[in-house]
């Protein structure tokens, strides 16, 4: 019985691990910080920047997932289901909008220092607040697995930091900026649709 119980928990971990790996993964596509990921790689070493983005993100996300765990225990599944739907919804809108560096977030980015991690963890830190992904983590945190859903969203950014670094560190251009906000807004539509049925 134990054993079976155990198994449970762990499918209910994994599950919102890949959940939220996809879904902050497609919210970080295009977004500032992934811009500020690409302007670090243009000056410094790409392991220190992709280090100090890990360190911003785990903090950032333990954080949304600690916030999305308290309101979660605060209201009904039913209604948890509503909200997050019309959250994913105003995503989607926030997406397709698009995302762009202000003046002092592209200096932080460019900014001289000798230490790339600690540079890149603060200017990324302060660029999450308040931002997309940490609002959908939050969100994801209401209804999921608090240790899976920190898991799978910290990844997911990192991952598509890390391919921002690569672009920037290599190809020299961007990603097809219009198709990638075109496409995430459409899958967050989806979702947005899929929680707001599960809650009715």
């Amino acid at each position: 019985m134990a054993v079976r119980h155990h198994r449970l928990e762990l499918g209910v971990t994994w599950s919102a691990f890949f959940l939220s790996f996809g879904i902050i993964f497609v919210a970080e596509l295009g977004d500032k910080s992934q811009l500020m990921a690409m302007a670090f790689a243009a000056r410094y070493k790409a392991l220190p920047v992709l280090l100090g983005i890990s360190i911003a993100t785990a903090v950032t996300h333990a954080l949304s997932v600690g916030l999305g765990s308290v309101v979660g225990d605060q209201m009904p599944t039913a209604s948890i289901s509503i909200v997050a739907g019309v959250a994913f919804l105003g995503f989607a809108g926030w997406t397709l909008r698009g995302d762009t560096l202000s003046d002092d977030e592209a200096q932080a980015a460019q900014k001289n220092s000798r230490n790339a991690v600690v540079a890149a963890s603060m200017a990324f830190f302060l660029a999450e607040l308040g931002d997309k992904t940490m609002l959908a983590t939050i969100t994801l945190a209401t209804d999921h697995d608090a240790f899976g859903t920190w898991s799978g969203s910290t990844l997911g950014m990192i991952a598509a930091d890390a391919l921002a670094i690569l672009v920037g560190c290599h190809l020299g251009s961007r990603l097809p900026e219009k198709a990638i906000r075109y496409g995430a807004s459409i899958l967050f539509v989806i979702f947005g649709i899929l929680l707001i049925l599960h809650g009715v």
